[in-house]
């Protein structure tokens, strides 16, 4: 149960970021009280037939997308999930900031051990000082393919609050994508080397729509209904394991007013780009011809050649007025960008600044400096087979596994392994090269930078051959950053071209960060350091680091615990594009991690 609580912009669109920029304080108002929201997840398999094939999916209370959480501010959340699918899984709470409650972040071996078949766990934990659109999903074997739905966070002061004109109606869109496959398979395919998985097609809230038939029968697609006049907020989450996309309506421009639960500067456009594990809040005014039907189309983006080209699937709900409702015109595709454009999505958030928002501990600039400097280059790369030193590789899958790495360093738990690393880190028995109790685990520093520096954008590391053979070899470990509590760390973030040129949506577990700069080719420090902006960057628990680029965050690691830092795309994040940012305790009790609770 829940509790309910680029063309000329139109004058209406004008008039919404007219509107939304002129409102720079929240508004004061009689706070809703906080409470205690409870909600039961059965994970169970169920049925569903599209495209002709009907196969056993694993879902949430019997529905794709799951059930959102709806609560407001300062609410306390009471999750008990009960497994009755025949897999391992956990569930994470994709944002929520988990302030001294690392324990309830939801991450396999990470923070708890997973949640068998036929038994339960409970998560429990605040929304405190966020509002916004976040989601949870299944953290395990590539799960949240269908394990995922979306959690909002209402302002305290209710919807008057918010920093734009009030909507008439908000509406969750989840981008996501359809498997015709047994998910942990794919999973262990991928961290086995084996790469020939792909998704069938794209859908928007479970639908695949009219791009897609059986027997010439067309697949049913997303409607949204809206009225002439009406604003409408749509939050937009991308759940897709594999995919960046462009969404676009027909006629109609978005106003993008935040980002992973943070207020930004409005911003008007007609296409918005999001990458997996992100949110995006965009207000639409209904401002078309009432007459006439508009597509919703979502259009997967994949790096070009040389890059492996894979299938890609683009997908197209519906947009109506209601008074208009029984029209069965056709109705008007908008004009897509190429799926190549990796240029259109870093113009696009090169775009975003921050707005209005709600402050964790009162925090409202970028601290002026930092304490510590990582430069992380992500990228692909080789281990041998069985534990081997020395093998065949250049695509030799007999005898090498090719891994995604973090400079040169590929994250993996032992098969054996007993301990999740924050039990251990809890309890003083995280250690390089011992686990817990007898268990024996090569834990690895995250380096400063990587082991040897090299032209990090040069296409021709690609394809398999003697330019990339020199640089293939990786090793892998349980890899670990500390760092003290209260620390400003600064990472830039460096996409390579080793074996791949994608882009790499990374994400911070239990931080935001700040984007401070973004840049295409190699990061260059005495040029690009001016380049940061320390003034409104935009708020982030998920930043996007460009195709051949870079791009430089800053956090502060105030929140104690074992956090993954990861790749939100999943094969990236099974194949080992991966580390645990694992932050002290602070000199008091309100700044330390408690002991893991009674019941966990």
């Amino acid at each position: 149960m829940k509790r309910c609580q680029s063309s000329r912009p139109t004058a209406a669109v004008a008039a919404v970021v007219a509107a939304v920029s002129m409102i720079i304080v929240l508004v004061s108002g009689t706070a809703i009280p906080s409470a205690a929201v409870e909600h039961t997840f059965v994970v169970s398999q169920v049925n569903m037939t599209h495209l002709c094939k009907e196969m056993a999916f694993t879902v949430v209370n019997g529905q794709l997308p799951g059930p959102t959480i709806e609560v407001t501010e300062g609410d306390s959340v009471t999750v008990h999930v009960v497994n009755k699918s025949p897999y391992n899984l956990t569930i994470h709470w994709h944002g929520v900031y988990q302030l001294l409650n690392c324990w309830n972040d939801g991450v396999p071996m990470i923070t708890q051990r997973p949640i068998q078949p036929n038994h339960n766990f409970t998560y429990r934990f605040d929304v405190a000082g966020q509002e916004g659109t976040l989601w949870w999903h299944a953290h395990d074997a590539f799960l949240r393919g269908t394990v995922h739905g979306a959690l909002i966070i209402r302002p305290r002061h209710g919807a008057a609050s918010y920093p734009f004109p009030r909507p008439h109606r908000e509406v969750p869109i989840i981008i996501g994508e359809w498997w015709e496959k047994d998910l942990p398979q794919v999973d262990r395919n991928m961290t086995n080397g084996y790469f020939d998985d792909y998704s069938s097609g794209s859908t928007i809230n479970g639908k695949l729509g009219d791009l897609f038939n059986c027997s010439g029968v067309l697949e049913d697609g997303y409607v949204l209904d809206v009225e002439p006049g009406k604003t409408y907020l749509l939050r937009i989450i991308n759940a897709a394991l594999f995919s960046e996309y462009f969404l676009k309506i027909a006629g109609h421009r978005f106003t993008v007013v935040a980002s992973d639960a943070n207020y930004l500067t409005p911003y008007s456009t007609d296409v918005v780009v999001i990458a997996p594990g992100e949110t995006l809040d965009a207000i639409v005014v209904a401002d078309a011809p009432p007459s006439g039907r508009y597509y919703i189309a979502a259009q997967p983006i994949q790096a070009p050649p040389p890059d492996t080209q894979t299938p890609e699937y683009a997908t197209r709900g519906t947009l109506q007025y209601s008074s208009n409702s029984r029209n069965s015109s056709a109705a008007v595709m908008p004009e897509m960008p190429h799926q190549h454009d990796t240029m259109r999505s870093f113009y696009f958030r090169g775009n975003l600044t921050a707005g209005v928002r709600l402050h964790r501990h009162g925090r409202r600039h970028v601290p002026a400096r930092a304490d510590e400097r990582l430069f992380v280059t992500l990228g692909l790369g080789s281990v041998c087979r069985h534990g081997g030193v020395s093998c065949k590789r250049g695509g030799n899958l007999q005898e090498s596994i090719v891994v995604a790495n973090v400079n040169n360093v590929s994250f993996h738990i032992p098969a054996a392994a007993a301990t999740p690393i924050l039990e251990a880190h809890y309890y003083h028995r995280l250690h390089a090269g011992a686990g817990a109790g007898d268990e024996q685990v090569e834990e690895e520093e995250l380096a400063d930078r990587p082991p040897r520096a090299y032209n990090y954008t040069d296409q021709a590391l690609t394809p398999f051959g003697p330019e990339e053979m020199r640089l293939e070899a990786t090793s892998r470990a349980v890899v670990t950053r500390r760092f003290r509590h209260g620390a400003t760390v600064d990472v830039v973030f460096q996409s390579t071209a080793m074996l791949q040129g994608d882009s790499n949506p990374m994400h911070l577990h239990g931080h935001d960060v700040f984007l401070l700069a973004q840049g295409i080719g190699i990061y260059d420090a005495a040029r690009d350091e001016g380049k940061f902006n320390l003034v409104n960057p935009p708020r982030k628990n998920t930043v996007l680091v460009p195709n051949l680029g870079w791009a430089a965050v800053r956090f502060v690691a105030d929140n104690p615990g074992a956090w993954l830092m990861h790749c939100h795309f999943e094969f990236h994040l099974s194949m080992g594009m991966a580390a645990v940012f694992i932050v002290e305790d602070g000199p008091t009790v309100d700044t330390s991690l408690p002991p893991p609770p009674e019941d966990f």
